[in-house]
């Protein structure tokens, strides 16, 4: 987990010193990617910040076309007082656990986004069909890069920043962070989205599709669906002033 000290001041502020830009599910929109992070560049040369967070906050890959770009795009981005973070979601989970040997998640994986992922690194159809899911586990490891591998290994699954937390999916409510468990912080839905109680900080998550930004008093949710909507979405945290960049025209300020 990454810590970034908390700093309360009036209502829910960042990491004193710090800006983060939270960005949603990416999902294989390589294309989206480079319009946000465009966006967010210039963002950052309307305002300049001294210290600032990239935070991906999960599922790069499956889905949309270019999972295997997305990968390489971020496994090498850089830009001069800017600090990627990496937390991982359950796509990557479950192509890890591929790449690992497990067996029994292959058929799942393709099911819902595998199948494109390995078509972006040049895996075809014919290729795969009538194959056992061990055949499978081993035409992915021989055509996804060592090196993309062991970038996604060192995902995390939370970053605390001041009054926020961003994970993937979401908390178990009740439960302190360093006791949540990774299935929860990667996969869980209910009963997190339905909890009113205040968690102590206000969670910002992907994982749970909706058409817009969903803000509530305990959390925001940024998964806009972007392999599907074409709407790829950042949050931008500094003090306790928050906004929305996306992938339509402008800047869309919040508080």
């Amino acid at each position: 987990m990454f810590n970034f000290s908390p700093k309360r001041e009036q209502g829910p502020a960042g990491a004193r010193g710090y800006r983060a830009y939270a960005v949603g599910d990416i999902h294989g929109r390589v294309d989206l990617l480079e319009h946000l992070l465009a966006k967010i560049h210039a963002d950052l040369q309307r305002r300049p910040a001294r210290k600032t967070l990239l935070v991906f906050v999960g599922d790069l890959i499956d889905r949309g076309p270019s999972s295997a770009q997305v990968i390489e795009r971020l496994r090498c981005y850089h830009r001069d007082g800017v600090k990627p973070v990496f937390l991982l979601g359950n796509h990557e989970e479950v192509m890890l656990r591929a790449l690992a040997g497990d067996s029994t998640v292959v058929e799942s994986w393709l099911q819902f986004g595998g199948l494109q992922c390995l078509q972006s690194y040049g895996v075809t159809l014919a290729k795969l069909r009538g194959r056992s899911a061990e055949e499978v586990i081993e035409i992915v490891r021989a055509v996804v890069p060592r090196e993309h591998v062991e970038f996604l290994e060192t995902f995390a699954d939370s970053c605390r920043f001041g009054d926020y937390l961003f994970v993937h999916a979401g908390i178990r409510p009740g439960i302190e962070v360093d006791q949540q468990s990774q299935s929860d912080l990667r996969w869980i839905r209910e009963p997190f989205l339905f909890d009113e109680r205040d968690h102590g900080f206000l969670v910002v998550h992907g994982h749970t599709i909706t058409d817009e930004v969903e803000e509530r008093p305990n959390r925001i949710g940024i998964d806009t669906g972007a392999y599907r909507s074409g709407l790829l979405t950042a949050l931008a945290i500094e003090g306790t002033e928050r906004w929305l960049i996306d992938t339509r025209a402008g800047v869309r300020a919040r508080d």
